[in-house]
């Protein structure tokens, strides 16, 4: 199973900085894409099949959680596995999130940390993930 992953924060090096970390962290990837707000991300979800979503909250044009409440009502995204990345501290905004989100990772994070939730949120195990690179003979070094 390779994921297709949607990065959406409005910073460049932050997105960078965690696509490095997926794929460090040797998930399945097939497709990564990313976008710079929530409503560029809306429009990825409109043209791509994404299995996760990895969001930021504090952005400009559309922020992260009211992306997220479009994603939620709309019937062909509203199972779509969520997590948000942000440095969000407001435990209002934390708790509201929690209905809206299958997971919050702080930022700054470990790629340990953000491996062991996509994990989780998407239902693969440890064994999953490591069958692909115990195949082609690589190993994970964290």
């Amino acid at each position: 199973m390779s994921l297709n992953i949607l990065v959406v924060d409005d910073s460049a090096v932050m997105r960078t900085m965690i696509i490095r970390t997926l794929k460090l962290c040797g998930l399945p990837l097939d497709a990564i894409h990313q976008a710079g707000n929530g409503r560029d991300g809306l429009a990825v979800l409109h043209e791509h099949w994404v299995d996760l979503a990895l969001v930021d909250i504090n952005m400009p044009v559309m922020n992260g959680e009211r992306m997220l409440e479009e994603v939620r009502a709309n019937p062909d995204w509203s199972d779509l596995p969520v997590v948000v990345v942000s440095t969000e501290g407001s435990t209002t905004r934390l708790e509201h999130l929690a209905r809206l989100a299958d997971a919050f990772v702080h930022k700054p994070f470990t790629p340990e940390q953000l491996r062991d939730t996509i994990l989780r949120v998407t239902g693969t195990t440890h064994d999953q993930l490591l069958a692909p690179a115990a195949a082609r003979g690589d190993r994970l070094d964290f």
